[in-house]
């Protein structure tokens, strides 16, 4: 195994969606690789029964996966647990597989996993986050800073506020925006506001209607997404309860969160929003907005720097 990480060769799979491959990205970012990302679909019936049915194959995999295998392969997501068994065992165990999130079987599939504190897999290779690792550095927030300029006018204090929206857990009521936008607005604070399509179209009319007399910044789709600029330039970040994401880059921030109740809940949700309550960086939202300080959330540095430990183990 190559011990200058700068030589490692790097894959992230993952089944495509954003959320998984930002944390990936967030990891090798910290490790200053270069990943080659590629994005993977399985057929039947392992697209059904992943990761249980295991007898992994090149006939299984959507796009093909051909040699020469990576140094370092980095999954995340139900199906791309199939990709790392499968080159593992084609490389004779030579590639180092590191597997983001809980994949519900045996640790001992992966030479390292990371879950967070709220999911249950735990063994002599499992490392433990907070929440999810991300690609939120205090080096991007700068660089955002200059991008975002404008918002630099909207005077202090500047409050970001980040809405998710209807998921498995949660949903988000016309009565709960109603009562959102109104606390919003009773605020002495400059809002910075961005939903997501998850949000919906009634609840974002509420939203504009009830501050359209106010000065408030609400993204409405176009042009570059202002998402990291907003994080950039809050004093204090508000959060809905939905997103495990949004929360954990808010956090890795080091500014204050308050985190949205939502209609709903789970859980395991539950437990992150408690373990991040624990840690300092999370208050519940009721309308006033108070300062405090914490120790920034740096899971994708706490990632990094146990894969290269395990690394130079394994060498």
């Amino acid at each position: 195994m190559l011990m200058n990480k700068n030589d490692f060769t790097c894959w992230i799979v993952t089944e495509g969606m954003a959320g998984t491959e930002n944390q990936c990205l967030g990891i090798t970012e910290t490790l200053k690789i270069t990943p080659i990302i590629k994005r993977i679909s399985l057929k039947q019936p392992w697209k059904i029964f992943s990761p249980y049915l295991g007898f992994e194959n090149k006939h299984i995999f959507s796009s093909a996966l051909t040699p020469p295998w990576p140094d370092i392969l980095i999954t995340s997501g139900r199906k791309a647990i199939a990709v790392s068994r499968y080159i593992k065992k084609q490389s004779n165990s030579k590639t180092f597989t590191l597997h983001i999130q809980d994949p519900r079987i045996s640790s001992t599939n992966f030479d390292l996993l990371a879950v967070p504190k709220h999911d249950p897999t735990r063994g002599k290779n499992v490392i433990t986050t907070i929440a999810a690792p991300n690609r939120i550095t205090d080096k991007k927030l700068n660089e955002a800073k200059k991008t975002f300029n404008s918002f630099e006018k909207l005077p202090s204090p500047r409050v970001a506020v980040l809405i998710g929206g209807k998921s498995q857990a949660y949903n988000i009521s016309a009565k709960t925006m109603t009562k959102l936008a109104h606390q919003l607005k009773a605020l002495d604070a400059s809002l910075m506001i961005t939903a997501s399509r998850r949000t919906g179209e009634e609840n974002k009319n509420i939203l504009h209607n009830i501050l359209k007399d106010t000065k408030a910044f609400i993204w409405d789709g176009n042009g570059e997404n202002p998402y990291i600029g907003i994080l950039a330039w809050a004093d204090t970040i508000l959060v809905t309860a939905d997103s495990v994401s949004m929360l954990s880059e808010a956090c890795t921030t080091g500014k204050p969160v308050y985190m949205i109740p939502l209609d709903g809940g789970g859980a395991r949700l539950d437990k992150l929003h408690t373990n991040l309550q624990t840690s300092g960086c999370l208050r519940i939202f009721k309308g006033i907005l108070e300062h405090w300080t914490y120790e920034p959330l740096r899971d994708a540095e706490t990632i990094s720097n146990e894969l290269i430990k395990r690394l130079k183990e394994k060498s």
